[in-house]
């Protein structure tokens, strides 16, 4: 067994209700227990971290804490043997990052359970440009094909399609042959989401509330990745036995809907969870993203930043001023 190491991370404290996170100096001998002892290299940012670092105790309960939901690194304990010292493995979701300290610490200690083992070709960077992030949209993209979803049917919307998640969707359904809508509050970012492979780019007021239960078949499936109203107006657009696969809630966790997309055009919504699913999962979408799903231009455009960056990028998701994939890089 390795002997105690200290190591820096991310941790953020309470404080007479505040919360505020600092570099420190902890020990493996701190982390909590498991299988699997990680030396993680990269992580990558999520809104789920955000709303970990800002106190949210429906993330995460008891503080001082290290976030970060993802975690790519090389194994140095393992107590049963798989995955073996020296290998490379990710962890995403569970509960890492949330009550259990994550990759914005340089050490993880996590049960084997939750490892997936590095696809090949692969490295931890190029693992963590995708992330939670990445594997969400290929969750969502993968829903899609299940129902039935093909490009011959119609054009494909995505909404938030400027954050994590959305982007990625955006490229790769471009991929597969798609016409894909990206829908986004942030004007600047056109540009960027055509170089993605849209075909049309709408502003956030495609999605404004409109009293009317039913509208005009505008889509023929959709990828939702903020919930709350804008899911409930997309739902109102999909044509006859489409399909939305769900996977967010930036604009609120409440759905205010009629059944009347459902009985009358036969439109499925399909939640999608990338957190608690089986590992079996998880595995087969990072072997698709390091094969034919692989989007170059995400993993061209991603950017990389170290710890002392942490705070402000985290308030720019909270601020919903954070777009693109963000790299955390234990080396700078």
């Amino acid at each position: 067994m390795t002997s105690d190491v200290e190591f820096k991370a991310w941790r953020v404290e309470e404080l007479d209700g505040n919360y505020k996170g600092t570099e420190q100096t902890l020990s493996t001998a701190d982390l909590p227990a498991g299988e699997v002892l990680i030396k993680v290299s990269h992580s990558s940012l999520n809104y789920k971290d955000a709303l970990s670092a800002s106190g949210n105790k429906g993330v995460s309960r008891s503080f001082p804490h290290t976030p970060g939901i993802d975690a790519a690194g090389e194994v140095v304990e393992s107590a049963t043997g798989t995955p073996a010292v020296g290998s490379q493995v990710i962890v995403t979701g569970y509960d890492l990052g949330m009550n259990t300290a994550g990759g914005f610490g340089e050490y993880i200690r996590v049960p084997a359970a939750w490892c997936v083992a590095m696809p090949s070709g692969w490295d931890a960077q190029t693992a963590m440009i995708y992330g939670t992030a990445g594997l969400t949209a290929g969750l969502c993209v993968q829903k899609l094909l299940t129902m039935g979803a093909t490009p011959e049917q119609g054009r494909v919307a995505v909404s938030g399609a400027s954050g994590a998640v959305g982007s990625v969707a955006v490229e790769l359904l471009a991929k597969l042959g798609f016409d894909v809508v990206a829908i986004s509050g942030k004007a600047d970012h056109a540009e960027s989401l055509k170089a993605l492979g849209a075909t049309q780019v709408l502003g956030r007021d495609a999605l404004a509330e409109d009293r009317k239960p039913m509208l005009k078949p505008a889509f023929a499936n959709a990828v939702d990745t903020v919930g709350g109203l804008p899911l409930a107006e997309l739902l109102k657009q999909i044509k006859p036995g489409g399909s939305v696969s769900c996977c967010g809630l930036v604009a609120g966790p409440q759905l205010q809907t009629t059944v009347l997309p459902f009985i009358l055009r036969g439109v499925n919504l399909l939640g999608v969870d990338s957190v608690e699913i089986p590992l079996a999962d998880k595995e087969a979408v990072w072997e698709k993203f390091a094969g034919d799903w692989k989007c170059e231009k995400t993993e061209a455009s991603a950017k990389r930043i170290g710890r002392a960056d942490l705070e402000r990028a985290l308030n720019a998701f909270l601020k919903g001023e954070s777009s693109g994939k963000i790299i955390l890089d234990h080396a700078i």
